[in-house]
């Protein structure tokens, strides 16, 4: 009875939660100036969509961050090689000006997706004091999780996930406050549930069910994380450069990437006029060649033949002419030899497996300034052999 009985409390716990959702904005159209504070001589940033969907931010450094999978310690090396993060411990955005966008699949393989989806919020607003920015764009871990699809969900992410709601209960429900400060608190939540995990031994499997509901509820479409998720792109164009975690393709263009934002937005935020599986985004979230799971432009090309080759090449010219740009950046695909591109570097392949859910591999980031792009890796690597780019 007494395993019942905290069932029973756990769900009341989940769905007192129901009503929390982050507040709802209009989906129309909207455009948002950023000013710099300190260097009067950059022009501001503007933001067109709603979620963004382009982003004109001229004489700004980009700094592109690939797939997290739910590794804090690592999303944080990465965000400190980036420079925009303090190596004090205290998470405080170093960027200044600096444009971060981080390419999606945050959830899943790891046990601190809310802890990172809090980090890059407050880094948001800290960037945005400073004449910065940060953006980020949803993977098809992201849309999985708001399907409820949890076939790749780390254990510890469930108790995360029960944990968060406590943790929201705590501050009476005050969704800012609770999910922005997360971040700097998780790491004594996950202390203190280790610690009791370790007395409670049978009890254990009952906590693991908390966490399922936990998730359940916070990720069902008009949930509180889904619809924070929702506040986030599947493609963003910043200046000549476009991001998107698996890759855009010609008939995405055609169909609009502001329509294709917004239908995925709304969607998360359980928005949708019909119950029809749930009014599901088809062409940015399902299928081989949708926006998130597309992996087209990140096969190594020593495994293709030489016509795939030029006929891959001619549908990302296509695709680049379409939207106006220059180049484009995708996560999904682990990289074994490293943040790398290809077809005349008009593609950049950023997702390098950092995740210790994943290959565990030192992070790299991505820099663009003005038409120069070069890879950014830690330290100890040899900075002589990183690849650099020159656009014009």
């Amino acid at each position: 009875m007494k395993s019942s009985s905290m069932v029973m409390n756990a769900a009341s716990l989940s769905l007192n939660s129901l009503s929390l959702q982050p507040p709802r904005s209009s989906l129309s159209t909207t455009t948002t100036t950023l000013q710099p504070t300190k260097n009067n001589s950059l022009k501001p940033i503007i933001v067109t969509g709603n979620p963004p969907t382009y982003v004109s931010a001229p004489g700004r450094r980009i700094v592109a961050v690939g797939d997290l999978h739910g590794d804090i310690d690592k999303a944080r090396s990465a965000f400190e090689l980036a420079g925009v993060l303090s190596s004090d411990g205290q998470d405080l955005w170093t960027g200044e000006e600096t444009v971060l966008v981080q390419l999606g699949d945050i959830l899943d393989r790891g046990e601190d997706e809310i802890a990172i989806l809090s980090l890059l919020r407050s880094l948001d607003t800290q960037a945005k004091a400073q004449g910065g920015a940060v953006f980020q764009v949803n993977g098809n871990h992201e849309t999985m999780n708001v399907e409820g699809d949890f076939r790749y969900v780390d254990y510890g992410a469930y108790d995360e996930c029960g944990d968060f709601l406590e943790y929201l209960n705590d501050c009476e429900h005050d969704w800012e406050e609770a999910f922005v400060s997360w971040a700097s608190i998780s790491k004594s939540w996950k202390k203190d549930r280790k610690m009791s995990q370790s007395q409670w031994g049978p009890w254990n499997l009952v906590k693991r069910q908390k966490g399922v509901i936990a998730r359940s509820v916070l990720f069902r479409p008009g949930g509180p994380l889904a619809s924070e998720l929702s506040r986030h792109p599947v493609v963003l164009k910043v200046n000549d450069w476009l991001f998107c975690h698996g890759g855009l393709l010609p008939h995405h263009a055609a169909y609009g990437i502001e329509r294709l934002n917004d239908e995925v937005s709304t969607w998360m935020r359980g928005l949708s006029e019909s119950d029809d599986d749930q009014q599901l985004p088809f062409i940015a979230t399902r299928g081989y060649d949708s926006v998130v799971w597309n992996r087209l432009y990140s096969q190594d090309l020593g495994e293709l033949e030489d016509y795939e080759i030029d006929q891959i090449q001619s549908i990302l010219e296509e695709t680049l002419h379409a939207v106006g740009a220059k180049g484009m950046v995708v996560g999904h695909t682990p990289q074994i030899t490293g943040v790398n591109c290809e077809y005349n570097c008009s593609i950049w392949r950023i997702d390098v497996g950092m995740s210790s859910g994943v290959l565990n591999s030192r992070p790299e980031v991505l820099e663009i300034i003005d038409n120069k792009v070069r890879v950014m890796k830690t330290r100890c690597e040899s900075r002589s052999e990183l690849k650099v780019a020159e656009y014009t």
